[in-house]
């Protein structure tokens, strides 16, 4: 039987990880001219981010 890890250990580390990662996509689209690069648009695609790996990995 293995463990599945502690719920709120598993949330923070998606959030902070979803968060560089949406930071890095903002920048780079940002640096492209595509998108803005704010608060809302970071947060709205680490938001995203965060929906999508928890649909993946359920």
């Amino acid at each position: 039987m293995a463990s599945q890890g502690d719920p709120r250990v598993l949330f923070v580390m998606n959030l902070v990880l979803s968060s560089i990662f949406a930071v890095g996509i903002v920048w780079g689209l940002d640096f492209v001219g595509l998108v803005g690069f704010t608060v809302w648009n970071v947060a709205s695609l680490a938001l995203l981010l965060m929906a999508v790996t928890y649909v993946v990995t359920r």
